[in-house]
């Protein structure tokens, strides 16, 4: 119990002693705050008083620089014033010294005026008096010569003209004797050339077939019971078989070539079989129509081994082969073709062109004849669209296009093609026309040239080749010879077709006759 009392007495003396402790060091720090506050509130004064007398200092000088700038601003504002005042006097004076210029010249201008509408009044005047002498002179003229003004104008036009037709009649006589002779003289060398170095066969070929018969009673056994065999022929192949008195002898007839070549081939096979009968003949004509189409390919390409042309299409070499059953005025088209490709080929050499482009093209100018029997249009045009099918090139295909002049020949090949057409075409015995064909055509040419004014007469000599135009020496003077004949040459041109070409022959003759008695 003394323990615990002791215990409670010793806890108590230590939070005495713990409670003083604390209050005294409070007091103990109390005193120091304070003193360290006075010092401080000492110090702050004399801070603020210095703040003070350097922000006085500090607040005269601002003043005084900026006193120092105003003084500054003002001198350069009023010196710039100055100068602008003194610039905007000289643009005050020179703005009056343009006025007073103005006005004189304004005043000058009034002058001039005045003078020139003086002057304009006066040659006004001189224009009428002008008028008046120009009208009394015509009249003197008109008095004179007895013409009026528009028929003195009518007859100086007239003589003019006259005049003119003339001097152009010269100068074309001039230009033409000139360009004849060199153009002559190296289009005879070039076609001499080519033509001497081709030697080709014409053979003429017509629309009829004559098939031998080892005698006439064959004609009997082709006809068959009732006809059915002649009629199994003609059904089969398209062609008019014709049995007449001609003994041992039957004509095929037909325009298409290869159907009367086909019909010619199975009829020979049989008759020298002997066996004929409808299921016969029907095999006959097959055999024949397929050894046909071997011989249309190999000439095909006998063609185009002989022309020595390369990389042409296989269906435009069975159109070639097809040629050599086609003719034109009797003249094979496939042995034209080879002849033309010939020719412009050595024309091109001879001119330094390149021949291979030159003699495809003649090779293929007429191979829309190959099929123009079952394609609508022209051969020409037929043609152009198989050479554009078969991917042939520009330059082939407007030769092809431009071979007749239906288009005009923008190439040197097209215009060498031309050339070797017609010189295969006019060559004699090239070609044959039926008689009535061949008169049309020459009353044709001479009714062509008999209908331009002054013609007398005219003669169509050479096979048509040439036109001899008579003409009377009253209406035709000597200079309206030459315009007259290039007149008569192109209305040819536009209203005949003729191969090769024509040469018209203008002939004036003057005649004076007298009798001495």
């Amino acid at each position: 119990m003394q323990l615990f009392v002791a215990i409670i007495c010793i806890v108590a003396a230590l939070v005495v002693g713990g409670v003083v402790g604390v209050f005294t060091g409070i007091k103990v720090r109390k005193n120091t705050a304070e003193k360290e506050i006075g010092s401080a509130e000492e110090e702050a004064k004399r801070i603020v008083s210095e703040a003070i007398k350097t922000g006085e200092a500090k607040k005269k000088e601002a003043v005084l620089e900026g006193k120092d700038e105003v003084h500054k601003f003002r001198t350069e504002s009023e010196k710039e014033i100055s100068e602008r005042r003194k610039e905007v006097q000289r643009q005050e004076r020179r703005v009056q010294q343009k006025e007073e210029s103005l006005d004189r010249k304004l005043d000058h201008m009034e002058q001039r005026e005045e003078k020139v509408n003086k002057k304009l009044k006066e040659a006004d005047e001189k224009l009428e008096e002008i008028e008046a002498l120009k009208k009394s002179q015509f009249e003197m003229l008109e008095k004179i010569s007895g013409y009026t003004a528009e028929q003195a104008k009518s007859y100086l036009l007239s003589q003019l003209e006259d005049e003119l037709v003339h001097e152009k009649s010269v100068k074309i006589m001039e230009y033409q004797e000139q360009l004849k002779e060199e153009a002559d003289d190296k289009a005879r060398n070039i076609i001499s050339l080519a033509i001497q170095r081709l030697a080709a066969d014409q053979v003429a070929e017509a629309t009829i077939s004559v098939v031998p018969l080892p005698n006439d009673e064959m004609k009997g056994r082709i006809i068959g019971r009732e006809g059915r065999n002649i009629r199994a022929i003609e059904t089969l192949t398209g062609v008019d078989l014709i049995i007449d008195d001609t003994p041992e002898a039957i004509t095929l007839s037909c325009f298409e070539p290869v159907r009367r070549e086909v019909a010619r081939i199975a009829l020979e096979k049989l008759i020298s079989d002997g066996r004929i009968h409808p299921a016969r003949i029907e095999e006959t004509v097959e055999k024949a129509r397929r050894e046909v189409d071997a011989t249309i390919k190999r000439e095909g390409e006998r063609a185009v081994l002989e022309a020595g042309v390369h990389n042409i299409h296989p269906e435009i070499v069975k159109l070639l082969g097809r040629l050599r059953y086609r003719t034109s005025y009797g003249q094979n088209v496939l042995n034209h073709s080879l002849e033309v490709s010939y020719l412009a080929g050595m024309m091109a050499s001879e001119l330094g062109l390149d021949p291979t482009i030159a003699k495809r093209a003649g090779l293929l100018h007429d191979i829309g004849k190959s099929i123009d029997h079952e394609v609508e249009g022209t051969h020409i045009q037929i043609g152009v669209d198989i050479a554009r099918k078969y991917k042939e090139s520009d330059a082939v295909i407007h030769a092809i296009q431009a071979h007749h002049g239906d288009v005009e020949a923008k190439t040197i090949v097209a215009c060498l093609v031309q050339a070797a057409d017609a010189i295969s075409a006019a060559r004699p015995g090239a070609r044959r026309e039926n008689v009535e064909n061949y008169i049309k055509r020459l009353q044709k040419l001479e009714e062509v040239a008999s209908s331009f004014d002054g013609v007398d007469r005219t003669f169509a000599i050479q096979a048509g080749r040439e036109v001899r135009v008579m003409v009377k020496p009253e209406i035709v003077k000597d200079e309206r010879m030459v315009p007259l004949a290039r007149e008569i040459c192109k209305k040819i041109e536009e209203e005949l077709e003729y191969p090769g070409q024509i040469k018209v022959n203008i002939i004036r003759e003057s005649r004076a006759s007298d009798f001495a008695k």
